[in-house]
């Protein structure tokens, strides 16, 4: 729904809004400016609970460079806070607007320009969906490693911002590994370039390292060079049983000590086997404490699996499982992949945490978890990404309820303590957003704060990008 000027929404300063949109319209087809309140409270915010999201003045769209560079100039003349968006799938509140604000969506900067197997790169546009690029990239037997758990909905973009993880980092790392260049519109609308389209490079500072992971904060990312890798063999699952929670933990030491390295190694602890059996009947056994799933994608896939496999039972796994070709390991596959609409079905809503530990800490993570469930008498289940130690513990709640809403964030924020008390990390790929503003200063300390915040007023002395989000 394209509405005009007239239709904008009445803010407290309506002149200014006003002429906020005719500058807007100045360099904009009129088809990317959206005014209309019940439009633009559709951008206000992502998928994060608890983060409070203020009302845009507008939405725009942009399909090109320059209309970006458009858009952070007015934007700098009027002195108006830009927020940007991809997908909004982010779980931080990073992409959530503030009262006045430009959201900046850049869905429809979706092209992949280049795909080069022989420099094995892509170079694409930030609206692009991970998903699509993936496919894209398979047609030439290559492979975008990065495959966070929303790939089908969520832009490279968005990936870059929050420098976003998924199932297969464990061996293949995260976003930020395969960045190596990007365009960027800076505050002011100028544009900057760094990194490069070579194996290798080191002149100068890793600019292109600090805007991964910057949550739009630094720049608005308008192109991205990215690196790939051959398209691997087709994966193969096992499924390992264990009658407690620190049994399977034993396990995934055993298995990293050992030098294996599965293309995904992952832990469901009790509760969210019950919540997937409930939902989906898919038949695990009622006496399952944690359920760990590995896969490997070599070149013999099977006599890895009965390594792992050895490794599982002699950490106690009461069954184990290897599948036999690709159909059984989807199959297996299944319950990790149905885990957080699972837990959703519980209360309704969730609230997922992000922290990351030491591997070897992750038993006494998961063990921390279900004292503070007892604690606070909530739902909380737990799947990780075990082979990394980055762990989602997923609190439910029922929101209509004052008092267990008030549990559900309390109990978040001591999931958080705890992760830190284990030399952890508040967040190992959600990013800071909104939601962990105050953990942030906690993890990096006073001396930390200082220099990111001097990053942040070099690139941004206005202070339009992104505010009020990381600090």
């Amino acid at each position: 729904m394209i509405m005009s000027r007239i239709e904008a929404p009445r803010s407290k300063d309506t002149a200014a809004t006003g002429d906020l949109v005719d500058l807007l319209l100045g360099g904009l087809p009129a088809e990317a400016v959206l005014t209309d309140p019940d439009v633009t409270a559709s951008y206000a915010n992502d998928m994060a609970s608890f983060c409070p999201a203020g009302s845009p003045a507008v939405v725009v769209l942009p399909r090109t460079t320059e209309q970006v560079q458009h858009v952070m100039r007015t934007a700098t003349a009027l002195r108006v806070p830009v927020v940007p968006q991809g997908a909004r799938t982010g779980l931080s509140g990073a992409a959530n607007a503030s009262d006045g604000c430009i959201v900046l969506s850049l869905t429809k900067m979706d092209r992949i320009l280049e795909i080069n197997p022989v420099d094995r790169i892509a170079v694409v546009e930030p609206g692009v969906v991970n998903a699509a690029l993936s496919r894209a990239v398979g047609e030439h037997g290559l492979s975008y490693p990065p495959d966070p758990s929303s790939w089908e909905m969520c832009t490279i973009g968005g990936n870059i911002g929050t420098a976003s993880g998924g199932l297969c980092c464990v061996k293949y790392g995260v976003t930020a590994e395969y960045v190596l260049g990007l365009d960027v519109v800076l505050a002011d609308g100028r544009l900057m370039s760094t990194g490069r389209r070579t194996a290798k490079g080191v002149a100068g500072y890793d600019l292109t390292r600090l805007f991964v992971g910057s949550e739009g904060s630094l720049g608005i990312v308008v192109r991205a060079v990215l690196g790939l890798r051959p398209k691997p063999p087709e994966q193969l699952v096992l499924a390992a049983e264990f009658a407690s929670a620190a049994a399977a933990c034993d396990a995934v030491c055993r298995i990293m000590e050992g030098g294996h390295v599965p293309s995904l190694l992952e832990l469901m602890d009790r509760t969210t086997v019950k919540a997937v059996n409930a939902m989906a009947r898919m038949g695990l056994p009622e006496s399952t404490e944690a359920l760990l799933l590995a896969a490997f994608d070599t070149t013999a896939p099977a006599a890895d699996l009965a390594a792992v496999g050895a490794l599982c039972e002699a950490a106690g796994a009461t069954q184990v499982v290897p599948a036999d070709d690709v159909t059984e390991s989807e199959l297996l596959l299944q319950a990790r992949r149905s885990s957080l609409t699972a837990l959703e079905a519980v209360k309704g809503v969730t609230m997922i945490d992000d922290v990351c530990v030491p591997r070897s800490r992750l038993a006494e993570m998961l063990e921390g978890v279900d004292r503070i469930a007892e604690k606070y008498q909530l739902t909380i289940g737990v799947v990780a990404h075990a082979g990394d130690g980055n762990t989602h513990p997923t609190v439910c709640f029922d929101p209509a309820d004052p008092d267990e809403s008030r549990r559900a964030r309390e109990s978040f924020d001591e999931i958080m303590a705890l992760g830190l008390e284990l030399g952890g990390t508040i967040t190992g790929e959600h990013g800071v957003g909104v939601l962990k503003r105050e953990w942030l200063a906690r993890e990096i300390g006073p001396v930390g704060m200082e220099m990111q915040r001097a990053v942040k007023q070099a690139f941004d002395p206005l202070n339009i990008l992104n505010p009020g989000k990381l600090f």
